[in-house]
């Protein structure tokens, strides 16, 4: 219950704070163009699809994350292992999410109300996860880099000073560390929110990835495939240390202590004992 509170928590804390980042993500993105796609405005729009599944979203990737690390050890094998599986499993919440979001984000017409209705209409239960594979190729390599980095950083961190490192420094362990993965995926990036977009029965909509970046250099070049890559770093490594350093912190206070000489289960490799 604590990792269902503590990571679920941690995730509407992000996508509240920095949804309007998203949204001009999403917009430099789409096929379409910035400017028609909406430009500056309603960068509220879709907010309210990422309201409802922020927060199941984040429970079930750290419930997953510490459960796997658990049974794997604090090694960085097992980090990005868990990770990588706990992304997988949050996807299946995370997609349909996504792609109700980013069709009101991106078309002005479209409310989140009836971004969701048109998606049910057209393409039935199996349109809410077009995008799925994408996004899971774009999150497992993302948190294969994320997670190690900030179990390394905090680990560094907290040797230097001689004491676990306290929330607001896993917090900044969590900005560099989702900044750096950020930048490397957003090819990936570009590739879901292209698909995600994309008309039903065209080629982009079918899902396959490759073709789809290919498609994007050919036509736009390398700034294509990098598109958006600003506001995703910066919303990523605010996110990051919003919701790492929420994360830890909520868990903190969440604890109970079972007796006195007790010792905390180290949830976040930096609290509590190694």
């Amino acid at each position: 219950m604590v990792l269902f509170q503590a990571g679920g928590s941690a995730g509407v804390c992000v996508d509240l704070t920095l949804f309007p980042l998203d949204t001009l993500k999403t917009r430099l993105q789409s096929a379409s163009g910035f400017r028609a796609a909406g430009g500056f405005r309603g960068v509220y729009s879709g907010i309210l699809s990422a309201g409802v599944g922020s927060f199941p979203t984040g429970a079930a990737f750290f419930m997953t994350y510490e459960a796997i690390k658990t049974m794997l050890g604090s090694s960085p094998p097992a980090h990005m292992t868990a990770a990588s599986v706990g992304e997988v499993v949050a996807c299946v919440i995370r997609v349909p999410v996504e792609v109700v979001k980013q069709r009101a984000q991106a078309f002005s017409e479209m409310s989140t109300r009836r971004a969701f209705v048109f998606t049910l209409q057209q393409e039935g239960i199996l349109g809410f996860y077009r995008g799925f594979k994408c996004t899971a190729a774009r999150e497992v390599p993302f948190s294969l880099v994320q997670f190690p980095l900030w179990e390394f950083f905090k680990k560094y961190w907290s040797g230097r000073q001689g004491r676990a490192v306290d929330p607001w420094q896993g917090a900044v362990c969590g900005a560099f560390a989702g900044g750096f993965s950020a930048a490397l995926t957003t090819p990936l990036d570009v590739a879901k929110t292209r698909i995600m977009l994309a008309k039903a029965q065209t080629n982009t909509a079918v899902g396959n990835v490759l073709p789809v970046i290919v498609n994007v250099y050919k036509t736009q070049g390398v700034p294509g495939l990098f598109a958006g890559i600003l506001p995703r770093v910066l919303w990523i490594s605010f996110g990051g240390f919003i919701f790492l350093g929420s994360y830890q912190k909520i868990w903190q206070l969440l604890q109970i202590p079972t007796s006195r000489n007790s010792t905390s289960t180290d949830i976040t490799s930096g609290v509590g004992p190694q």
